[in-house]
């Protein structure tokens, strides 16, 4: 086969894909259009969400969902107003592959058209299109496998690559860094290849500037999404998924290709002292794979309570590889796990499936005034129906109660696929929070803005807003109070 014949391009099979079949429109600032009820007075703030938005040019599709260009949503609610902004982060690969109307760089899963040659010289491009952080002064836009992107609060102008002061070319800031609840510091990871594959960690002050790294030699390269922060504790689940670098560095495979699932290595429990950076424990489970944690806590007798979402292998990323074709066809389910862990020893302790319920995109709300050791609430996408039907996209929001061991769902009805949700703090009353997610309405081909109130979870949204382009399904978001 030809190394120029383009992909298969997305084939809206099912009524989710038609949000992924064309590159989203940038918008300046709008007013959002009611579609039903009234913003709560004690919703004040900004949203932002960060997702794939071009996944075609030049008539040639990504090889992977993790590989469209990325573009930020911004949602401001004040005065009863809802006001957006969408704009694609103006990486440089974006713009030099936006001159040429071509792909010009390799992705995660992804090859420019071209010959071996080209490939085994071609650059990776930071697609800066996972995650954000907001910080005082700026926005981040992240990315897995890079530096982040500095972005205007209010324009989502972009500034460019941004080192946090400190960080050098090759260095990787992940897609979900933690903020300590007490401290305001930040804590992240990057894990960087060359040479002896490491696990870089950084503690940042409450601006964004990096105060301490500490590196720690890994066991191969592995993929580290995301990790937990329980108070004085960071805990990594390093999951048994290696890169066979030889094939991905000479373009014989993507880099999501060389990835392995190799179970002899177990998953891997480090866990590191937050003030520190020290490794205090590490210690080898059984193998299972994560994207995401959940609620992490530390308990009053000095042990570490933890969720994530897990994975019996590595099946997902073919799975997540299919989305940008618009047809899934390999099965890859989750549940969410609840682990109680011994940080000195990194023993697992306890551990049960708390959510037996295909899921994904675990988000922990823990009221204000919440004791430490209380459970906090979480909420997830799932579908509305089971057994989970191969193909569909998730297509509701849960919320999770472990204090009642209760799952309720808010069920849109067919043809509605909210994003994450995220659950915000009333300003007025600390004991209400509501629940923001971004849903593609397939039957008229619309995306929009939806609030919940979490305290009655389950019931309709009390607002809707429409917004005026369709919005491919994203990945994480955040709140800016």
């Amino acid at each position: 086969m030809s190394l120029s014949a383009p992909p298969s391009p997305v084939v809206p099979s099912f009524a989710w894909a038609k949000a992924l079949a064309h590159p989203a429109t940038e918008f300046a600032q709008t007013p959002l259009t009611r579609l039903a009820g009234e913003i709560p007075d004690g919703l004040r703030g900004t949203l932002y969400r960060n997702g794939p938005a071009r996944l075609e040019r030049g008539g040639w599709p990504v090889g992977h969902w993790f590989d469209g260009d990325g573009a930020i949503l911004r949602v401001q609610f004040a005065e009863g107003e809802a006001l957006a902004t969408y704009r694609y982060v103006q990486s440089a690969g974006f713009q030099d592959e936006e001159a040429a109307d071509q792909y010009l760089y390799r992705g995660y899963g992804s090859f420019a058209p071209g010959s071996l040659w080209q490939r085994w010289q071609s650059q990776v491009k930071n697609a800066a299109n996972t995650s954000v952080l907001a910080l005082p002064d700026r926005l981040l836009a992240l990315w897995e496998g890079g530096l982040p992107h500095g972005l205007n609060l209010e324009t989502l102008e972009t500034y460019g690559i941004d080192t946090l002061g400190t960080l050098r070319p090759n260095d990787a800031f992940s897609a979900h860094p933690k903020r300590h609840p007490r401290t305001g510091e930040i804590f992240n990871v990057g894990v960087i290849a060359g040479g002896r594959p490491v696990l870089q960690i950084y503690r940042c002050d409450p601006n964004g500037h990096v105060k301490d790294t500490k590196r720690i030699d890994l066991n191969g390269i592995p993929l580290i999404h995301d990790f937990a922060l329980a108070d004085r504790y960071l805990v990594f689940c390093v999951s048994p998924v290696r890169l066979n670098p030889l094939p991905a560095v000479f373009g014989l495979q993507t880099f999501s290709e060389a990835l392995q699932w190799q179970p002899k290595w177990g998953t891997q429990i480090i866990v590191v002292e937050a003030d520190s950076l020290e490794v205090l424990a590490w210690e080898q489970a059984e193998p299972w794979y994560q994207w995401h944690f959940g609620h992490s806590v530390l308990h009053a007798n000095d042990t570490i309570g933890l969720d994530l979402v897990r994975y019996a292998d590595f099946a997902t990323n073919q799975q997540l590889k299919e989305v940008a074709t618009g047809q899934i066809s390999t099965p890859a389910e989750a549940q969410l796990w609840h682990y109680h862990i011994d940080p000195h020893s990194g023993k697992i302790l306890e551990e049960h499936c708390a959510v037996d319920r295909h899921c994904e995109f675990p988000v922990a709300y823990a009221p204000q005034g919440c004791p430490n050791n209380e459970p906090a609430l979480t909420y997830l996408n799932v579908h509305r129906t089971t057994p989970t039907p191969l193909g569909e996209f998730f297509d509701a929001v849960a919320q999770f109660n472990p204090h009642t061991e209760t799952l309720t769902l808010a069920n849109p009805g067919p043809g509605y696929y909210p994003s994450e949700a995220i659950p915000v703090q009333d300003s007025h009353n600390p004991s209400q929070h509501w629940v923001i997610t971004v849903v593609y309405n397939s039957h008229d081909h619309r995306s929009e803005v939806w609030i919940y109130d979490g305290n009655a979870f389950g019931t309709a949204p009390i607002v809707q807003f429409a917004l005026p382009v369709v919005i491919p399904h994203s990945f994480h978001g955040t709140w800016h109070g």
